[in-house]
């Protein structure tokens, strides 16, 4: 793991001592670290900048709370809100194409540290998790989460700023579903059975490219109107054609048909 250690290194410290003694510790067990003195720091959004460059920081701790700790609670003490968390939501297998999108919005994110990519799903093929691994290890503003229960995954996506997909081939995307259900925006690319139930600019945006991903995720974080209004149409498009209700009435129906029969 690679770490960033903040602290105060004026020559002959206390402090300066027990960062190097921490920072041996950190590094003997296999980690990298390495230890930046707080005073070359201006503001938080240096040091931000600083731990998404390639290859990014996994990690950041400090020593000294006034002076290193409030460069690293400066990165987290924006508002909730300005941060925008895209999500796309998939097990991680070559038809999902979860990096197709990782270098252009690893350049976006470079521009604008408060967007971000979180890839969530399970490990389903493990060759091509390696693979994934190591290409989101290096790109900044993209991370990889672990599998979580539907609750969980839920509760995320509320959350987020949009649901995002870049299957080479889909079905029905339940994860598109979903998020229009829950009243997240969704970003899908424009692949037939994506397009089947996202109608562009209507209940969802499509894109073609990386390049037309970023600018669809624009007009989406600037334009307050689209946003609701493709909210209000993605869960009234569930309602009407894939109400949970209805779909389990016509199952039970089915089911009493095949027993009298």
């Amino acid at each position: 793991m690679k770490l960033l250690f903040l602290a105060c290194l004026s020559p002959k410290t206390g402090n300066h001592t027990t960062a190097e003694r921490i920072r041996s510790h950190i590094e003997s067990a296999g980690h990298t670290c390495e230890l930046r003195d707080a005073a070359a720091f201006q503001s938080p959004a240096e040091v931000a900048n600083l731990i998404s460059r390639h290859p990014p920081f996994e990690g950041a701790l400090a020593i000294h709370l006034h002076r290193a700790g409030s460069l690293l609670l400066g990165v987290s003490s924006e508002p909730v809100d300005e941060l925008h968390v895209f999500l796309l939501v998939c097990g991680l297998r070559r038809v999902k194409d979860p990096l197709y999108l990782v270098e252009m919005f690893s350049e976006w994110h470079r521009e604008n540290p408060l967007n971000v990519l979180v890839v969530i799903g399970p490990r389903i093929d493990p060759v091509f998790t390696v693979e994934v691994e190591a290409v989101v290890k290096k790109a900044a503003g993209v991370f990889l989460a672990q599998e979580r229960s539907q609750r969980e995954l839920h509760a995320a996506m509320k959350r987020c700023f949009t649901v995002v997909n870049s299957s080479v081939s889909e079905g029905m995307s339940a994860a598109i579903l979903e998020a229009m259900d829950l009243g997240v925006p969704v970003l899908a690319r424009d692949i037939p059975g994506n397009a089947a139930i996202v109608h562009h600019e209507f209940t969802g945006l499509l894109y073609s490219s990386p390049q037309e991903f970023v600018h669809q995720s624009q007009r989406l974080l600037s334009d307050h109107d689209l946003r609701d209004r493709l909210v209000r149409n993605g869960k009234r498009y569930v309602e009407e054609h894939h109400c949970l209700k209805r779909e389990r009435e016509t199952y039970q129906r089915l089911v009493d048909t095949l027993r009298c029969a």
